[in-house]
């Protein structure tokens, strides 16, 4: 900052560019100058120290926003790929218990089960015996006496019924 708030200026030493006389000679013209430097300083700003500070401090809210949203967001890939597993776990899972309850209920298998472990035999056709029901398609209900009071609402309604033509 020092470089920045400064000019430096250096003289050059012409005895030394000379190049057509003797080292010997050149020490003897003249004693060797040493550079001159003009340092210029300029006064900072009371409010410049405070705008930086205050601007810092609002750089680094921004990094730790964006990297505390970062980790939030690699939080849930996380935790959605986690669950994803247990998904493609559950659904094989699935598949496999199915294929278990199908072989299980497979006719084969129903057939041994009633066979070895029920005691149940093939029927033969002698076995089998067949029933013949005379009846036809309609059922008919007769219709029921409902009692006293099913009487007097039928007395009535055939009464409303006359009077209303």
């Amino acid at each position: 900052m020092a470089e920045r708030d400064s000019v430096r200026y250096y003289e050059r030493d012409e005895s030394r560019a000379d190049t057509s006389g003797t080292s010997e000679s050149r020490d003897l013209q003249q004693p060797e100058k040493k550079p001159h430097i003009n340092m210029r300083t300029t006064e900072t700003k009371s409010g410049s120290v405070f705008s930086i500070i205050l601007v810092s401090a609002l750089a680094a809210a921004m990094l730790g926003t964006v990297i505390y949203s970062l980790d939030r967001r690699n939080t849930m890939y996380n935790k959605a790929s986690a669950l994803n597993e247990e998904l493609d776990l559950a659904q094989a899972e699935n598949v496999r218990l199915q294929s278990e309850l199908d072989s299980r209920l497979s006719a084969k298998n129903v057939e041994d089960y009633a066979e070895n472990v029920l005691g149940m035999k093939k029927i033969d056709s002698s076995q089998i015996k067949y029933i013949e029901i005379q009846t036809d398609d309609v059922v008919k209900i007769p219709q029921q006496d409902g009692g006293f009071a099913a009487k007097i609402k039928k007395f009535f309604d055939s009464c409303v019924e006359y009077f209303r033509g």
